[in-house]
């Protein structure tokens, strides 16, 4: 009588455990996992929505960026004079490429206010003085610019590995309970193998947008940087041009 009766409950489990094992919503996959387990679910689903802010955020930045810098550029080439162009951007100097142009033209417009030095090693100094002001606004406004890709990175690299070790930690649990209750049912093993794995899942849903994004903007980035250097370089030849002329136009003294 004993035996049918422990045969009844063994019945009665498994039925629940078939039910169970039936909702693979992840939502249930979710409320139903270990404590451990779930803590990694929420990290990766952290990770992963942070990511995507930051991705989206990203790209219409640099997209603003890119046409910005194209429309300054025709500006800056239209041949008007470049104190004009100076006056009408420096108020309204919020894109990286008009900050550096501002720099460098403050730095010329301060040191010139007293006249353009003669002698050449005064004028080879104001010109990297120049220099430097740009590059340093360079340097700062490429910093901003990177914020957030750091967080990129991390989850790109980490978050398989975090993911791999929820599905450790679930099929371990999954084994602890085979070994209590002395059942190898599929039926008993199978909804903590798909918790274990579903962390796995949202580990590689949080690492591979972050991996693309990353590698992308890296590239865009370093683009644009380059457009940067490029037109400090622009600037400075033209000022060198300038100086030149400058010094042409004086006149020179007569030896007796």
């Amino acid at each position: 009588m004993n035996e049918i009766a422990d045969r009844t409950v063994d019945a009665v489990d498994l039925a629940g455990s078939a039910v169970h094992a039936g909702d693979m919503s992840m939502w249930s996959l979710f409320l139903s996992a270990d404590i451990i387990v779930k803590c990694v679910m929420m990290i990766l689903v952290f990770s992963s929505v942070w990511s995507w802010a930051i991705i989206l955020e990203k790209r219409g930045t640099l997209a603003k960026l890119a046409k910005r810098a194209n429309r300054f550029e025709d500006a800056f080439w239209s041949g008007e004079p470049l104190d004009k162009l100076y006056q009408r951007i420096k108020k309204s100097s919020n894109d990286p490429m008009l900050k550096t142009f501002s720099a460098g033209m403050e730095e010329w417009q301060n040191t010139v206010s007293t006249g353009i030095p003669d002698k050449e090693d005064l004028q080879a100094s104001l010109r990297q003085r120049v220099e430097r002001a740009m590059a340093t606004t360079i340097n700062r406004e490429m910093h901003a610019l990177e914020r957030g890709m750091t967080f990129l990175a991390t989850v790109g690299s980490t978050a398989p590995f975090i993911g791999l070790f929820g599905t450790v930690w679930g099929i371990m649990s999954s084994f602890t309970a085979i070994a209590t209750t002395n059942n190898t049912s599929l039926a008993v093993v199978a909804p903590g193998i798909a918790e274990a794995l579903f962390a796995t899942a949202l580990g590689l849903v949080a690492a591979i947008p972050a991996v693309v994004a990353y590698n992308g903007f890296s590239s865009r980035l370093g683009r644009y940087g380059d457009r940067l250097d490029g037109f400090v370089s622009d600037f400075s030849a033209i000022l060198s041009r300038h100086l030149e002329s400058q010094q042409a136009k004086k006149p020179h003294k007569k030896v007796a």
